[in-house]
């Protein structure tokens, strides 16, 4: 089967910010089906959908209450099927969120299960409190991803389902066959109604080995028991055999955590498990504590993590920004008087990988972090939940304040920012998240027939590597860093493309040592240079050939 997912271009939709149709202030189907045609001409062959499922909300969609229904807030089924038709129109693959590490506990088989004598009840993973000196105390001292407690006390089961997410999350029991067989029903849906695939959602932790007590740890307690465990390896091959590999299609798994060890074992293509994954570690090499408490960026520590993977990895899924993650030119850029240029230099860094790249929504514009006035304006369950861990910690409020506002998960998940007209032109209604103001300064249509623009250099970057099997699939040699300047190779066979990154504002001189390889013709420069002297310009990236 070809591998065809190897050669294009993947954007990323958060449906709820994309596009509105109706005016209620939150995306839908018919407003992306609208856009189909912007991102047929950015040049993207694969749309990777965030949850369009039925879900009450608690996380943003990704709490499922119908893995087989559209939530009404983004339309209906046939709306669903006439996207896929579209897409198709314009050749272009749509990849589903496959959310199964938990379900909403507002879905029917929880629900259920709550009834401890339920055909539903070994759905979930329930338990007993533990005795300590007469007191009942939590089945075990896990921490989770959302920074709280693990158990969830349900008054008609009185028993504790297990969540490692928000409460109402409980995770799926995968140690029961009816629940994979559920999720393969779920699959085969899907990709008979016209899906390509799926992106599937922290995929590294759904099977739990046991539920004894974490080591402890200031960190998630308790990873050694799920994370990466045989028993999920399993469950990814039985997914493959039985469903998967009968259909043209293909997976990346959102992986927690993962180290580069754990990373090949899952998509070794020879264990028939994933196609590739996301990983973090190059989006935290500024960062101390996950994506929350900053350090200081050092262009040295990032082309170590991008070698490791580029080289460790047979294939690469490559991104700079996701529904999860703060806007990229806000995070590794500049926001201010070398915006353009800085969001142009990050456009090649991410065109120049080994790997297909995934591009989120509003990213080939530039878009920035949202200019938040306080954490009233803040959405985002995490944000909440780390302020208030932190206040326990006694950490003052204006250092929260500072963290959270360049951290906050709701950085991306501000409508797209389409025109300088009312609400950014992405609703005729009040935006269910706030609007950046800066929208009437970056938006597509001032962008759109503006050469110089940052989404042109995306479209012309895109086309240079579609046309380019070099870039594509080329080896990854590494050559220089320091704390502001990169470069590294690509190469296959006879070509040989030389890649030159300055992540400063400052005009860099570049060491003698690096010079024999900038000797070539320049490709491409963000500033527009069609020749280069033994400098780079503030924010400058160029591809050499």
């Amino acid at each position: 089967m070809k591998e065809w997912w190897k050669e294009r271009i993947a954007y990323q939709i958060y449906p709820r910010s994309f596009q509105d149709s109706n005016g209620d202030g939150i995306g839908d189907i018919p407003g992306i089906i609208s856009r189909l045609d912007e991102i047929k001409n950015l040049g993207a062959g694969i749309i990777w959908l965030s949850p369009v499922y039925k879900s009450p909300d608690a996380d943003n969609g990704y709490d499922i209450s119908d893995y087989c229904s559209i939530d009404p807030r983004y339309g209906t089924m046939h709306d669903m099927e006439k996207l896929f038709a579209e897409a198709a129109k314009r050749d272009i693959k749509i990849i589903m969120d496959l959310v199964i590490n938990h379900t909403s506990d507002e879905h029917e088989w929880f629900q259920k299960s709550r009834d401890p004598k339920s055909p539903y009840r070994d759905y979930y993973i329930w338990r007993s409190p533990r005795q300590n000196k007469g007191k009942k105390i939590l089945p075990n001292n896990w921490t989770g991803f959302f920074l709280e407690n693990v158990w969830e006390y349900d008054e008609k089961s009185d028993e504790y389902y297990l969540h490692l997410f928000d409460k109402k999350q409980p995770d799926l029991n995968y140690k029961n066959p009816k629940v994979i067989e559920e999720i393969k029903n779920i699959l085969r849906f899907w990709l008979d109604k016209g899906a390509a695939g799926f992106r599937c959602d922290v995929i590294n932790v759904i099977y739990k080995t046991s539920l004894e007590d974490g080591k402890k740890s200031v960190a998630v307690q308790g990873l050694e028991h799920y994370k990466c465990q045989e028993g999920n390896h399993a469950i990814l091959r039985e997914l493959r055999k039985d469903v998967l590999d009968k259909y043209d299609c293909f997976t990346v798994g959102e992986t927690v955590m993962v180290d580069l060890d754990e990373a090949k074992l899952l998509c070794d293509e020879s264990r028939k498990e994933l196609n590739m994954l996301f990983y973090f570690e190059h989006l935290e090499v500024d960062r101390r504590v996950a994506m929350f408490v900053p350090k200081k960026f050092k262009a040295t520590k990032l082309l170590e993590v991008l070698t490791k993977w580029q080289q460790g990895l047979e294939w690469n899924a490559v991104y700079l920004e996701n529904h999860d993650q703060s806007r990229i030119v806000s995070h590794f850029g500049d926001e201010g008087k070398h915006w353009q240029a800085s969001a142009k230099m990050l456009a090649i860094l991410e065109l120049t990988l080994r790997g297909t790249p995934f591009i989120y929504q509003g990213q080939e514009i530039g878009m920035t972090n949202f200019d938040y006035k306080s954490l009233a304006q803040v959405n985002d369950v995490m944000s909440h939940n780390i302020n208030r861990l932190m206040k326990k910690m006694l950490i003052p409020s204006f250092l929260r304040w500072k963290w959270i506002k360049a951290s906050s998960r709701d950085n991306a998940r501000t409508p797209v920012q389409w025109d300088s007209g009312e609400n950014a032109g992405f609703s005729r209604g009040k935006p269910w998240l706030g609007i950046n103001s800066n929208y009437t300064r970056i938006n597509y249509a001032s962008q759109k027939n503006d050469p110089f623009s940052v989404l042109n250099f995306y479209k012309e970057m895109i086309a240079l590597r579609q046309n380019n099997d070099c870039l594509k699939k080329g080896e990854f040699i590494p050559l220089y860093a320091d704390n502001r300047l990169m470069l590294y190779q690509r190469k296959l066979e006879n070509d040989v493309y030389t890649i030159a990154l300055n992540f400063s504002s400052s005009k860099i001189k570049l060491p003698k040592k690096v010079l024999v390889h900038l000797a070539g013709k320049a490709v491409i420069s963000s500033t527009g240079r069609a020749a280069l002297d033994r400098t780079l310009l503030p924010w400058e990236g160029v591809l050499i050939s």
